[in-house]
């Protein structure tokens, strides 16, 4: 059994509470932004010859000075709120991929990956917690206490309003508050639902060893992948892609899962290697992490592909009004669009092409957290441009980002840790077990 060790606890309780004064420290810097203030940084925008609009629908409706004025306050005021929500669907989408890559091993009788069920298993059970948060941002937009949904404007989808926009009424039928809301708890509940059941089979085949009892594991695991399948799809259409409504991608559902799946396989690696240096998991071994290296530099491949085609299909077809997706970044963003490809793909790339290499606990660890922290910016670049705009480069933004950051990941290894010292970390009562014991690499 896991003992979750007093200072490691500690140490994720000192997380989240720093995090939340830095978080607080964020908002309140915020708060104090006046319009003078606000001004000044539009001015000193559009100085600098940054004019490109990061977000589709600022080019429709008045562009006169009031108008971007107005529009620059709601940017900045969203500032907080849109740090919250980028650090929890990243959260919640890399949880549920862990959940989705542990249906995958047995669905398909993988056995080498048994020794890491219950880290896998763990990684899924944050999902009620950061699934709270969810519902809270949803609650928040819904109320109009937060506008991170350009769309959820009345009044643009009203024919008669002067700002009416046949763009998101055309989309209405998809995009409207209610089944906005109730997709998102959905999405949460049936997740929540999901990791429940599978960590509670799993126990149950642990204690009658019943082949018909892992049968029903299987057949729920199915049930998860199907699932998995259409609420990933429809969660990045509704928290990501749905931010700037005007525009849409049909590799942008993959391109968000992938950069969850690749974050949910670094987490599973640095939670078992944590386990295996404590002693705690002695049977995971060189083959399990050689095997889990493999797919970590498996997924960050795949994404590359997916951002890089995602970007040249619009340049080969010649789409002039949807690459101001792309052009905002590079203008606004320069600084973490670009530079996340070497986080996220050439590091990975030149360190973990080689087999040899993925045996090395420090090296494939340090990979995992890089790969981490260059998703945390693949999902920064995806949620902010289209929520505050140019307005990021200031203490506010840095500081609610961070204490975001710091908070997920106390309440993360708060939650993975003390969901671990609950359960038996090898599952007795699987079938291929054995298989994951003696497995080993074949080249």
């Amino acid at each position: 059994m896991y003992s979750f060790s007093p200072k490691l606890r500690l140490t994720s309780i000192i997380l989240i509470v720093a995090g939340l004064v830095l978080f607080a420290a964020g908002y309140f810097i915020n708060k104090g932004y006046d319009s003078g203030v606000v001004e000044h940084m539009m001015e000193n925008v559009l100085s600098a010859g940054h004019d490109s609009p990061t977000h589709s629908s600022e080019l429709v409706g008045p562009q006169d000075h009031q108008a971007h004025l107005d529009h620059a306050k709601m940017q900045v005021a969203n500032q907080p709120l849109a740090s919250l929500h980028l650090v929890a669907v990243f959260f919640f989408a890399a949880s549920c991929c862990a959940l989705f890559f542990y249906s995958i091993q047995h669905v398909s009788h993988a056995g080498w990956s048994i020794i890491v069920t219950r880290v896998m298993e763990a990684v899924a059970s944050f999902i009620p917690w950061v699934g709270v948060f969810l519902i809270l941002i949803m609650i928040l937009n819904i109320t109009h206490i937060g506008h991170l949904f350009h769309w959820m404007d009345a009044s643009l989808t009203d024919p008669n309003s002067a700002h009416f926009d046949v763009i998101l009424y055309e989309k209405k039928r998809f995009l409207n508050i209610p089944w906005y809301a109730i997709r998102t708890v959905f999405y949460v509940v049936v997740a929540t639902f999901f990791a429940w059941k599978l960590r509670a089979m799993s126990r149950k085949v642990d204690q009658t060893k019943s082949r018909t009892d892992y049968q029903m594991l299987y057949r729920w695991n199915v049930g998860y992948i199907v699932f998995f399948g259409f609420a990933s799809v429809g969660w990045a259409w509704d928290w990501l892609m749905s931010i700037d409504p005007h525009w849409y991608s049909t590799m942008y559902v993959w391109y968000a899962m992938v950069s969850s799946l690749a974050t949910a396989v670094a987490l599973i690696i640095l939670v078992s290697v944590y386990l295996k240096k404590k002693g705690f998991l002695p049977e995971f071994n060189d083959n399990h992490l050689h095997d889990l290296g493999k797919f970590l530099f498996a997924t960050s491949m795949l994404w590359t592909y997916t951002w890089f085609c995602q970007f040249m299909l619009y340049w080969y077809a010649n789409v002039p009004e949807e690459v101001n997706y792309f052009f905002g970044r590079f203008e606004h963003y320069g600084e973490s669009f670009l530079p996340m490809l070497i986080l996220n793909f050439l590091v990975p790339l030149l360190v973990l092409v080689g087999s040899g290499i993925k045996r090395k606990y420090a090296v494939v660890s340090a990979m995992a957290a890089l790969v981490v922290v260059g998703h945390i910016l693949d999902y920064f670049n995806m949620v902010m441009p289209g929520t505050v705009g140019p307005y990021w480069k200031n203490a506010a933004v840095l500081l609610s980002v961070a204490g975001a950051v710091i908070f997920f990941s106390g309440l993360f290894i708060f939650a993975v840790m003390s969901q671990l010292a609950k359960m038996k970390l090898i599952p007795e009562g699987n079938p291929f077990l054995r298989e994951s014991k003696i497995y080993e690499y074949p080249f």
